[in-house]
């Protein structure tokens, strides 16, 4: 071997050291190789909990907060303080060794221009009314007139029926209808044919209510969502005569691009691949640091962790950072319908983090097996899988949990729809803490477990440490533990349906603006 080919050899033999996360070698030598899967993953796992700190995490969500401050308070899909998060997570995880890139797609940005209401008469006073993603829009200063209230029915379809809009009792007057039975959507539908010049629903259920009407051409009417003790009041006002209301719904609507963050180890049977992921992107109303740069930050440290251990996966683990997902889940939905029938096969397991550090927090685990008997069913087979895994592990940790529904709201619902195991965790929005929650996590029972919900307080200082902690090792673990060993999606799970308060309220905990109905 002459001197060109020792440098061109010791040149690859460099590049093979450096390159990180690459295929598994083979067992040790007299190590039994069927076991070498979960001997490699309960190490793996253990070093990724160990090293993937909370405090770590805690600088990238710094970081969000600076490119905040820098665009407007926020880091909204479509707004320069996405774009730069997006930038940042790009950068952070190129340098780290991963394949990584831009997903870009179109969508109708959103931004509230302005949201008010409030009784004029008999007894002023201001209700805390939040527009629905795609409404229609008062003109600026608003419109006065008079309250008219959809009949609440006995089976719980209330304004989901022209029928429920008695024929002149609506015409130039804002309709208040109770959420429950159908879509926001429809029901402002059914308002508007009735002609209602606007509609407020309030929720069915203690907190505030966000929602969307679906998409852009869903929206007939100024809309909007108010609390259950809201409308309850409007409509014990009403029963005793005439209500005026001031209203003020105004919404920006336009097309612009946005962009998914995609990263994958250039290693791992791709047959095999494992998939986690959060959104990035924030409402207009605020940085977003809880909703969702907690659960950003923590997929990114233990992305980056992984890297630092240039373990040599047997699974390929992808990771995701979405973006509009506060405008219907539009990033991850994107990323599933450019999914063909083999990529879907190959994505054996989806696992979402979507505000896992709530100030108020409760430690709740996606309901794989419908085990709770709440909301939705159970989510495709190897869900409850996932779930006991994510539960025995925080078990063996000592943190105490609950189950949640799969209600939709987050970026596990594209996969579901397609058929993939899905979980995860979440720490709770604008659901209101149980006294026995409080008891079981800490904190304060009635009171939300994110009280700076979709607002400006969600910023660095909304921030809960334990909770942020003890999810970041849910995260690490799972990643230890499927990058090298799947087989507990095969083993059977025994349900045990929880008692009292223990996932009793988990549909109500869902996440954001993406709710419909």
């Amino acid at each position: 071997m002459n001197a060109s080919q020792r440098r061109a050899a010791a040149i690859l033999a460099a590049a093979a050291l450096a390159t990180p996360l690459v295929l598994a070698s083979p067992a040790t030598a007299g190590q039994d190789p069927a076991a070498a899967p979960a001997r490699d993953a309960a190490r793996l796992a253990k070093k990724l909990v160990r090293e993937t700190t909370a405090q770590d995490a805690y600088k990238h969500l710094q970081k969000f907060q600076a490119i905040a401050d820098s665009a407007r308070g926020n880091r909204a899909a479509g707004t320069l303080g996405h774009d730069a998060s997006a930038a940042y997570v790009y950068t952070q995880l190129k340098k780290a060794g991963y394949d990584v890139r831009y997903q870009q797609f179109d969508f109708v940005y959103t931004e509230t221009l302005a949201e008010k209401a409030s009784v004029v008469a008999p007894a002023p006073r201001t209700l805390g009314i939040k527009a629905m993603t795609y409404t229609k829009s008062t003109p600026v200063g608003g419109i006065t007139a008079e309250l008219a209230a959809v009949p609440v029915d006995a089976d719980g379809t209330t304004g989901c029926e022209p029928g429920d809009f008695a024929s002149g009792t609506f015409t130039g007057k804002i309709a208040l209808i109770k959420r429950g039975g159908c879509t926001f959507a429809v029901k402002q539908q059914n308002a508007a044919a009735a002609g209602a010049a606007g509609a407020i629903v309030y929720n069915n259920v203690d907190g505030a209510l966000s929602g969307t009407l679906g998409d852009p051409a869903s929206g007939a009417i100024p809309t909007g969502g108010i609390s259950l003790a809201e409308g309850t009041q409007l409509a014990a006002d009403l029963a005793k005569g005439p209500v005026s209301l001031s209203f003020e719904i105004r919404q920006l609507q336009e097309k612009r691009s946005t962009n998914n963050v995609i990263a994958e180890t250039r290693g791992g049977n791709a047959a095999n691949t494992v998939m986690l992921g959060s959104h990035l992107d924030s409402v207009t109303a605020g940085p977003g640091i809880n909703d969702n740069g907690s659960g950003s930050a923590g997929l990114l440290q233990t992305a980056l962790e992984l890297a630092r251990s240039k373990d040599k996966v047997r699974n390929k683990i992808r990771f995701a950072w979405w973006s509009a997902e506060e405008v219907g889940l539009l990033g991850s939905e994107h990323y599933v319908d450019s999914l063909t029938a083999l990529d879907k096969k190959e994505i054996k397991l989806y696992l979402n983090f979507d505000m896992i550090a709530s100030p108020n927090y409760g430690l709740f685990v996606y309901d794989g097996d419908n085990s709770d008997g709440v909301g939705a069913g159970a989510g495709p087979e190897g869900s409850a899988q996932l779930e006991r895994d994510i539960t025995d592990f925080m078990d063996r940790s000592g943190a105490p949990h609950e189950g949640t529904d799969f209600t939709g709201r987050s970026d596990y619902g594209p996969f579901i729809a397609v058929g993939i195991p899905s979980g995860g965790t979440f720490t709770g929005a604008e659901g209101i803490k149980t006294p026995a929650q409080a008891a079981k996590f800490g904190g304060t029972a009635g009171v939300a477990y994110d009280v700076n919900y979709h607002a400006k307080g969600d910023d660095i200082s909304n921030i809960d440490m334990t909770a942020f902690d003890v999810n970041i090792d849910v995260i690490a673990n799972a990643v230890g533990t499927y990058a090298h060993d799947l087989s507990s999606l095969r083993k059977p799970v025994v349900s045990v349906p929880t008692t009292g308060d223990a996932g009793s309220g988990g549909g109500l905990h869902g996440d954001h603006d993406e709710v419909t109905q």
